[in-house]
């Protein structure tokens, strides 16, 4: 790492002599005309507006869960190709999972956003009462679908200053695949995805335009199954002669909730039987069970997982069966770079927060107005009151946050321990919501969630400039991630060479769920939205 970031430092100080052209600039020049590009910047992404539209409207209607992205990631690495850029599939042996490059030398800055969407969330947008599109179907009540528009509007931006400028850099733009289920980017670090590049930079929907740098809260997690494995026998015939292991893993579930009372505030646990059996007069001979292990800490999570371990082996012993487990995921603690949060926080006063209109904020009303729940646990009281976003918060620093009480995971931080990384948010939906609910899918084909993305963009766009021409933000990006970061925690997931991605997740549903969906995929040539193609009045009636 040290001589590629050497490397990259080299470079940094040459092109500090270089900006437009062959032309050399003083101190002040220099930043006028960095200044300068990033108008640039945010006028091409304002012009970009349209196809940033088309791209959160289509991946909306496509509404893809974890490890079926393969609509959405055909139709963004068409439009990156198109534009350009490498592509190469099937990343970290992942079907859905890529990167596309562009350049061939100085430093490499990675450009990162989920794709996936969940579970039976399906929900029509732009009204503001729960109605499926389709029941049971998957939806992106996560707000996945606006992320990787606005990482790719911001890379089209860059790499065409760039091209014209003469400005020496690589682009590597990649999807956050399965995130909801933790299930990817460990293995995109195992298997060397980020080994050359030098900076990251990842998005995420978001009520307002924010950043955060240091231990940025949450929890790592560990995603694991553990399979039983006893002996059939007709239940009322001959049980004994049977050895069930759903009796193993009721064992372990009682014993684990046991545990529970002993536990650290910070930890959190949780599972599902994923495996039952078949029918309750035969003895079940497998039964399966997966858990979710999170602590703020790799010591914490390793030591929940450890426990785990220990009590499905003595379940085993307990019912006389045996017991196999695989490891589905693994996210680690985050911690974001200080000097990228605090460059890309100057880019936000450049940017602001997108103008809303009378109707944006009249569909924002009506969302808080017909969905009675309690959002005190999602915001202050202040926040409350709010409809949609104007003004700015402040930097998220360790000072400002608070102590991490844990809660949910993301596995950005893997590239977090092994790459200079930021998460910059952005204001694709609406406060008043609940995260992982429809209510977080109602605003997120409309035109809310369109401003979002584009401001999003320009905040990233911006931020790529800067690690691209400031002489000195890639070095001191480098120098905290190696010196005060890495001082604190040592990455330590509990994936090894062996553990594969779970790529079986999902399928059945999707088998089932495709044809239907694909009725309402969102065609732009068309119509001019996807509310205007389901017929949706914006806002809706009052």
């Amino acid at each position: 790492m040290s001589s590629r970031h050497n490397l990259a430092r080299f470079q940094k100080k040459m092109l500090a002599a270089v900006v437009l052209s062959s032309i050399t600039f003083s101190s002040n020049l220099f930043a006028q005309n960095l200044e300068e590009l990033k108008h640039v910047a945010i006028s091409d992404i304002d012009d970009n507006a349209k196809l940033v539209q088309e791209m959160v409207d289509s991946v909306f209607s496509f509404a893809e869960p974890g490890f079926h992205e393969f609509e959405t990631s055909r139709y963004i690495t068409d439009i990156l190709e198109v534009n350009g850029f490498t592509i190469e599939m099937g990343a970290a042996g992942i079907p859905t999972a890529w990167t596309a490059t562009w350049g061939d030398s100085g430093p490499k800055i990675g450009l990162g956003s989920d794709i996936d969407a969940l579970l039976g969330l399906s929900q029509k947008p732009g009204y503001a009462t729960i109605e499926p599109l389709i029941p049971g179907a998957p939806g992106h009540g996560e707000g996945h679908n606006s992320g990787m528009p606005a990482i790719v509007a911001a890379a089209l931006a860059v790499k065409g200053i760039m091209e014209e400028h003469d400005i020496e850099g690589q682009l590597m733009v990649w999807p956050g695949v399965a995130e909801e289920l933790l299930a990817t980017k460990a293995f995109f670090v195992r298997d060397g995805m980020f080994d050359d590049v030098d900076a990251n930079i990842f998005t995420h929907v978001s009520r307002d335009l924010s950043t955060s740098w240091g231990p940025s809260g949450g929890n790592g997690m560990v995603s694991v199954e553990y399979t039983f494995h006893g002996k059939t026998a007709h239940g009322a015939g001959s049980p004994w002669s049977g050895r069930s292991a759903l009796d193993a893993v009721e064992i372990m579930n009682y014993a684990w909730n046991m545990r529970r009372e002993h536990l650290p505030l910070t930890q959190r646990s949780h599972y599902i039987i994923s495996n039952g059996g078949g029918q309750p007069n035969i003895v079940p001979g497998v039964a399966s069970v997966w858990y979710y292990f999170r602590d703020t800490t790799f010591e914490g999570v390793r030591n929940l997982f450890e426990i785990g371990n220990t009590i499905s082996e003595a379940a085993a012993q307990a019912s006389e069966t045996t017991v196999e487990r695989r490891i589905l995921g693994y996210a680690a603690p985050r911690h974001a770079n200080r000097p990228m949060a605090e460059a890309a926080y100057e880019n936000f006063k450049m940017v602001g927060l997108p103008e809303w209109s009378e109707d944006d904020i009249a569909f924002a009303e009506a969302v808080k107005r017909e969905n009675t729940v309690s959002f005190v646990s999602y915001v202050s009281a202040e926040e409350e009151e709010d409809i949609l976003v104007t003004e700015l918060s402040p930097l998220s620093t360790p000072d400002t946050r608070g102590s991490n009480m844990g809660g949910g995971s993301d596995d950005i931080g893997d590239i977090m321990w092994n790459v200079p990384t930021i998460t910059i948010r952005y204001p694709s939906n609406i406060p008043n919501t609940i995260g992982h609910h429809v209510t977080s899918a109602m605003a997120m084909a409309t035109p809310i969630a369109h401003k979002g993305a584009v401001n999003g963009a320009k905040a990233v766009a911006l931020t790529v400039l800067d690690l691209l021409m400031d002489p000195d933000l890639l070095d001191e990006a480098t120098d905290y991630f190696e010196n005060v970061q890495l001082q604190g925690q040592r990455y330590e997931p509990v994936i090894g060479p062996n553990d594969q991605p779970a790529i079986h997740l999902n399928k059945e549903i999707m088998d089932q769920m495709r044809p239907l969906m694909r009725e309402y995929y969102y065609d732009p040539e068309q119509y001019d939205s996807y509310l205007e193609q389901l017929g949706i009045e914006y806002p809706p009636a009052p």
